[in-house]
């Protein structure tokens, strides 16, 4: 016999540094499903969602579909930069002060008095520090880190340069610290792979860490029987994130000269928002390389081509670029780095290389394969599958009321 609430009214606390719709990028996929699941399985959420720009901020309305309620706070952009300018010569990680709004913690007090959740869920290690500071404090509290954060700073500083390579491993050394302390404090934390939860233990040895791996639409991304594939190699991606931007250039540079010696038919697409001046000036100077910009549907340019690539120098967690071009019938081509993080029958269709030469023979063979991954491949990793110990360990937490563990 238990305490905690009737399972079909337990109410939910969700903490989300961007807008959770549309998914249709890295950091919004994952927050939309586990809403629409926790939503499935009977769990009423609030969520609490910072807007990056007006866009985002409008397209707020679809939360409707996944949640109960919601409120979104338009952060304040240059006050932030300002503000972690000057954070520069402490301890506090700049991702705090870059996902901060000076009402956040008002909108939270009176969303708790409203709402009357009983657990909280972070969604990274970002809005972390709002779970475990007043008002939130009190309330059991699951933190979906997906990514060590920390881990993905020290890469990027490793190839960076001055300033930067300080900035990043500064932001390193500070989010490692708060994710130690976050990690100890919460009832469940939960990461996206094996290498996710074997870093986070670095760092947390205690902590409750679970795998709770990334899924995919499958049904979604299903070809169409009518389409039809062209020799198209396709990278869809935000092209303003720094390994995305670098990892384009590169092939643009020095894989797709390789590519066209013997494909000469072959096009590189690469399709998704935000390209940046850089990209564009050397994709238009390429042959046979067509730059989309932001597109409201990303599934025909997957279902016409014939390979999908991840050319990531760094990468962290799971790309959800490659779980979706994998359902959607295209055989891939990655980098080691992607490749790490990728689950066995995802990775089962993908080809590995790391230098030009081998990205470009391995993009070849795929251009002349005619293999693709069988319908049903990936069943195992729809999204009601991957969740599922994400809803149990909600459950469980309100449940026993949850256990305040002391920070370390």
């Amino acid at each position: 016999m238990t305490s905690g609430p009737d399972p079909r009214a337990i109410r939910v606390l969700y903490l989300a540094h961007r807008v959770p719709y549309a998914p249709n990028r890295g950091d919004r996929i994952r927050a939309y499903h586990s809403l629409r699941v926790l939503r499935q399985a009977g769990i009423r959420a609030h969520v609490v969602a910072f807007a990056h720009d007006d866009s985002e901020r409008s397209s707020a309305s679809r939360l409707g579909e996944v949640a109960e309620s919601y409120d979104v706070l338009r952060l304040p952009q240059w006050r932030n930069r300002i503000r972690a300018g000057l954070a520069l010569a402490g301890s506090t990680p700049l991702t705090h002060v870059l996902l901060d709004h000076p009402d956040a913690r008002a909108r939270l007090a009176a969303r708790i008095a409203s709402f009357d959740p009983h657990v909280v869920i972070s969604f990274c290690s970002g809005m972390a520090r709002l779970a475990i500071e007043p008002p939130c404090d009190s309330l059991p509290f699951v933190l979906d880190m997906v990514d060590v954060d920390s881990a993905k700073w020290r890469d990027l500083s490793l190839a960076a340069a001055w300033p930067l390579r300080y900035v990043y491993a500064r932001e390193a050394t500070c989010l490692a610290r708060f994710e130690r302390a976050a990690s100890d404090r919460a009832d469940s934390v939960l990461v996206i792979n094996q290498r996710e939860a074997e870093e986070l233990s670095t760092i947390a040895p205690s902590a409750p860490v679970r795998v709770v791996p990334n899924g995919v639409d499958v049904p979604y991304f299903q070809r169409p029987p009518q389409s039809s594939r062209h020799p198209q190699v396709v990278f869809t991606a935000v092209f303003d994130y720094p390994p995305n931007e670098a990892g384009a250039i590169w092939t643009i540079a020095d894989v797709w000269p390789k590519v066209l010696a013997s494909h000469p038919d072959a096009e590189l697409v690469l399709a998704g928002a935000r390209p940046t001046p850089a990209l564009q000036r050397l994709a238009a100077r390429s042959p046979r390389v067509t730059v989309t910009g932001a597109v409201d549907d990303i599934r025909p340019h997957l279902w016409s081509a014939r390979v999908a690539i991840a050319p990531l120098a760094v990468s962290r967690g799971t790309q959800n670029k490659v779980l979706e071009a994998v359902a959607a019938g295209l055989r891939g081509v990655v980098t080691p780095s992607v490749a790490e993080g990728l689950p066995p029958s995802v990775l089962e269709w993908c080809s590995v290389a790391g230098t030009p030469e081998a990205f470009a023979a391995a993009v070849s063979r795929s251009l002349d394969s005619e293999a693709s991954p069988p319908e049903g491949s990936l069943d195992a990793l729809r999204w009601e599958s991957a969740l599922e110990p994400l809803v149990e360990r909600v459950r469980a937490a309100a449940e026993t009321g949850g256990r305040v563990r002391s920070a370390r």
